[in-house]
């Protein structure tokens, strides 16, 4: 008789990273974040642990991790799901249970809780299978990737029908794309000279460096003051040059008129998209915003669940996605919105401006142009240079291209040292920054 190897144990950690104090991730609504996870691992009775996480910016990753915690009860005790049938049951438990779905459903804190376990169980099979999650994906069948898709609510704009004639598209040119993908890389963005709290030297220096390294789009964060955002995208596009895209991005911090007023006076230095003009729950606000000015709209990183994907797609309201790893209930999910975006002919280009983000969203990327879209044209993957090395398999991006990961699973394992250090509140790095104050100690409020 088999013996079944079954999950044991929902491991959950709230680490935190103190970026605030360079400054790093700074933009218009998030001044001085700490970038931070709600970290999950898997533990199971027969071999590796699955690992994934929510990306949040410090205050509130508790409540993340509780949420996390919360879902042991779905995945504690049962088999491990190793399989496409296995994966595809558990996104459907997490997203469909009845008391999920009260406090949903498929958005806010419980569905990204459900996307870190889902994540979690995709770096457990994967590891299982000895492949990289792009590639574990790409091996599967048009007909399993479709039986993963959760299509309700989504019909009316792409049927299962139609979702497997796009991957049997694209299967005949798999194996070329592959060859490809492992020899050329994958091609980036970087936001790394952008953030806004950086003072105009260091945006110039990082800007430059940014060209040198092969970079052919850099971006900046947008939306405090006018006057400085059209003084800093006049020093950026001198330091690169007028052939170097320069996207941008508000952080939804514009209402709609603002938006295309803010937009229209940049124009004239030439950025090739506004990220998150307005609310991400805006879909005829962004479809205003498209219409009213000369630059392209780009959305996605706060979009709750694929339903919003569809109708920001219909609506006409978008000409870049913009998928997040973390954001909606994980691998699943973000399939559903490649096959979206495909059957719309609209390019993906996914975010990752947080910990641990790049890592998982280049899996997604890859398989993207490997087997659903099958280009990478006007494609790029944002690429921000902080906290890598907290990883075990951390991402490669050389000239201006991600290399294609060769490691079994999702490139989501932390360095236990890692964790331990960052463990928060009372890892080294926290009790360390627990500074005497002039009536005691000062607790740490990250």
């Amino acid at each position: 008789m088999a013996v079944t190897d079954t999950v044991t144990e929902l491991e959950v950690h709230d680490v935190r990273f103190p970026t605030s104090e360079q400054l790093d991730g700074s933009d218009a609504m998030n001044p001085d974040p700490d970038y931070s996870a709600a970290y999950a691992v898997l533990r199971t009775s027969g071999g590796p642990p699955g690992h994934g996480f929510c990306f949040t910016i410090g205050r509130g990753n508790e409540v993340m991790a509780e949420a996390i915690r919360s879902l042991a009860p779905y995945v504690v005790g049962h088999p491990a799901p190793l399989t496409a049938d296995a994966l595809g049951a558990l996104h459907r438990t997490l997203t469909h249970d009845s008391p999920l779905r009260w406090l949903g459903p498929e958005k806010g804190v419980m569905h990204m809780a459900a996307g870190a376990v889902v994540n979690a169980a995709w770096d457990l099979a994967a590891t299982r299978a000895g492949l990289p999650v792009w590639e574990f994906l790409a091996t599967m069948t048009p007909a399993e990737l479709v039986a993963l898709v959760d299509f309700r609510y989504l019909t009316d704009a792409l049927t299962p029908g139609e979702a497997l004639a796009i991957l049997r598209a694209a299967e005949p040119g798999r194996a070329a794309r592959t060859a490809r993908l492992r020899a050329e890389g994958y091609p980036a963005y970087t936001t790394s000279p952008g953030w806004l709290g950086y003072d105009d030297g260091k945006l110039v220096r990082l800007a430059e460096e940014a060209v040198a390294d092969g970079f052919g789009q850099i971006k900046l964060k947008v939306g405090a003051d006018l006057g400085d955002d059209l003084r800093r995208m006049r020093l950026a596009r001198a330091a690169v040059g007028p052939a170097v895209r320069i996207a941008v991005d508000a952080n939804q911090r514009w209402d709609v008129p603002e938006a295309v007023r803010w937009m229209t006076a940049l124009a004239p230095y030439a950025p090739y998209w506004i990220e998150e003009p307005t609310s991400p729950d805006d879909i005829l606000g962004h479809a205003a915003v498209r219409a009213g000015q000369p630059v392209k709209v780009a959305t996605g990183e706060h979009a709750a669940n694929r339903v919003v994907f569809k109708q920001l797609l219909q609506a006409g309201a978008v000409d870049i996605v913009q998928i997040d790893a973390a954001r909606v209930a994980g691998v699943n999910d973000n399939l559903a919105i490649l096959l979206l975006a495909a059957k719309y002919g609209v390019p993906v280009c996914p975010h990752a401006g947080g910990v641990g983000l790049c890592e998982l969203v280049q899996h997604l990327a890859m398989f993207d142009y490997v087997a659903v879209s099958g280009s990478w044209e006007d494609r790029v993957i944002e690429y921000v240079d902080h906290l890598h090395e907290h990883f075990t398999d951390p991402v490669v991006v050389e000239r201006g291209r991600y290399r294609a990961p060769a490691a079994p699973g999702f490139s989501a394992r932390m360095k236990p040292a890692s964790l331990t250090a960052h463990r928060f509140p009372d890892g080294p790095v926290w009790r360390a920054r627990r500074a005497p104050g002039p009536h005691g100690t000062q607790e740490v409020t990250a």
